[in-house]
């Protein structure tokens, strides 16, 4: 009996596919939905309450702007507790003078023993008094120093009760008011910027794995519509979708009129589509 050879008919549904795919990139694009190229919702580390809202719904706000923060009295009275601790030398200067003083005793008493008068008892406890009060120096010096970083510890304490916005772009959400309280983690403020947009398109494999970043995409807004702009690949994803046979494909786009976010668009790659697959089967591996 003859061997029935099945593999011109794969064949034939790879050419099928590959005109479809070429089909939709010539005819429309394929549809996605843009979405902003940064979104970020705040919120505080620590409970607390509402000390000020500083900003609305559709403010433009800029790198570190503050944007809302909790009621710091408490933070700042220890800030202020903190600083005078950091500033005041008082312990250093009085274990200095007290080291000083040492000093001047212990050679006074050399002195005094090169003439017989003072035990060699004495010189040593005049020596050893010298010693502790160098260590009282370094002991004082060492405790301005934890002064201080408790200082900059209270700084931070304080800064922490500020949410201050990470990129630039509007305010998109508001979700406390002032003298509200608010858990740690529970969402405060949302700040998105759309200039550019990001549109995540899925890419049929055979059509995405011609694509690099770098390369161009065309976008066009709406359906029918003759409104386009001209984006660039800025991520190809390396794991496929098994369930659509298709790859994540970003494009940004830049947005100077600020078109809003979530617009349905139909994107388009200006790549060659024709020609054989470099990885389609040969003629020899096409026959058992």
């Amino acid at each position: 009996m003859k061997k029935r050879n099945s593999m011109p008919c794969f064949r034939l549904i790879a050419v099928i596919a590959t005109a479809a795919v070429s089909v939709v990139a010539h005819a429309g694009g394929i549809e996605s939905v843009t979405r902003p190229s940064r979104d970020v919702t705040m919120s505080f580390t620590r409970p607390g309450q509402i000390g000020k809202v500083l900003v609305r719904q559709g403010d433009t706000v800029r790198v570190g702007d503050v944007l809302v923060h909790l009621d710091d009295t408490a933070e700042r009275a220890q800030l202020a507790q903190s600083e005078a601790q950091a500033q005041d030398t008082t312990r250093i200067r009085a274990a200095k003078a007290r080291l000083d003083q040492k000093k001047v005793l212990l050679k006074r008493k050399r002195q005094i023993a090169d003439r017989g008068g003072v035990t060699k008892l004495e010189m040593e406890e005049a020596a050893l008094d010298v010693t502790i009060a160098e260590l009282s120096l370094e002991l004082a010096k060492f405790q301005h120093a934890q002064d201080i970083l408790k200082y900059e510890e209270s700084k931070f304490q304080v800064e922490r009760m500020k949410l201050k916005s990470p990129i630039p772009g509007k305010v998109e959400n508001v979700f406390v008011e002032t003298g509200e309280s608010v858990n740690a983690q529970a969402q405060v403020v949302r700040v998105v910027n759309v200039d550019p947009m990001w549109i995540d398109v899925p890419v049929p494999i055979i059509q995405a794995r011609r694509l690099t970043a770098g390369a161009p995409g065309r976008v066009r807004f709406g359906a029918g519509a003759s409104d386009t702009a001209v984006g660039k690949i800025i991520h190809v994803a390396a794991v496929a979708d098994a369930a659509s046979d298709t790859l994540n494909v970003r494009v940004e786009v830049a947005n100077p009129s600020n078109r809003p976010a979530g617009q349905r668009v139909f994107v388009e790659f200006p790549v060659r589509t024709s020609g054989k697959d470099n990885n389609a089967p040969t003629d020899g591996a096409e026959q058992e």
